[in-house]
């Protein structure tokens, strides 16, 4: 059998992406054959090789899984927290073990994939492939189109300019004093939209992420979830 890379082994055994298991073992946390290994380099035959983490054997899975979430509000998007908060792995009971493609803040809701496959993990968050990703945003006041350009046409936010965004106004309420907006960007940069929308002086009241490619939450529950078909995996990987 071929012998892959340590880092890539952890990922498709769901561990962690590629980047996180690289510094899980430069932390000293994974044993290789009962030796601590810290060289993300580090080659090894897969299940030949013993390979530890937390004290139990890693093994690659036989079958990958794909799981499509409606995250509601109030859950981090992490495998494990070291607050206790409730996790995105409290609301998907099953017994494979499952990480996160990408992220969603604390307070926003929405579609996202958890699966075992590392692989998929590292082809879908690489931002070569410019997955779009939708979303809901109301926000506080009455938005002008000259802001909406300003947001299509990329934003300065901190060191960084973002790319060219769709944006389109689906609802305004003088007497609520919000409008509600759809924007879609394909970049995956901590907190954008929020900071997208701050950058031309509008507060988000609630942000919801409707649609992953073309895949949308819309018929999920908030806090429940369905298996991602095999056209719809397909349809990711090739975006």
């Amino acid at each position: 059998m071929e012998e892959i890379r340590l880092q890539k082994y952890l990922a498709q055994a769901g561990i962690a992406s590629r980047r996180a298991s690289e510094e899980l073992i430069m932390q000293g946390k994974i044993k290789v054959n009962d030796k601590i290994v810290t060289e993300p380099g580090t080659k090894i035959i897969p299940n030949v090789d013993k390979v530890i983490y937390n004290g139990k054997v890693i093994k690659l899975e036989n079958k990958y899984i794909y799981i499509l979430l409606n995250k509601p509000i109030g859950y981090v998007t992490t495998a494990k927290d070291q607050f206790n908060r409730n996790t995105v792995l409290d609301l998907v009971k099953t017994n494979k073990r499952l990480v996160p493609v990408g992220r969603l803040d604390m307070y926003t809701s929405g579609a996202l994939i958890l699966t075992n496959d590392g692989d998929f993990v590292y082809k879908v968050t690489h931002p070569k492939h410019q997955i779009n990703k939708t979303y809901t945003v109301t926000i506080k006041g009455i938005i002008e189109q000259e802001k909406v350009n300003k947001l299509k046409e990329g934003i300065k936010i901190e060191d960084y300019t973002t790319s060219p965004a769709k944006v389109r106004i689906l609802k305004t309420d003088k007497e609520e004093n919000i409008s509600r907006l759809e924007i879609t960007i394909h970049e995956g940069k901590n907190r954008q939209v929020r900071k997208m929308c701050e950058a031309i002086g509008y507060k988000v009241l609630a942000l919801h992420r409707s649609k992953i490619g073309d895949i949308a939450v819309k018929d999920i529950p908030l806090g429940k979830w369905r298996y991602l078909t095999d056209i719809e995996i397909k349809k990711i990987l090739k975006s």
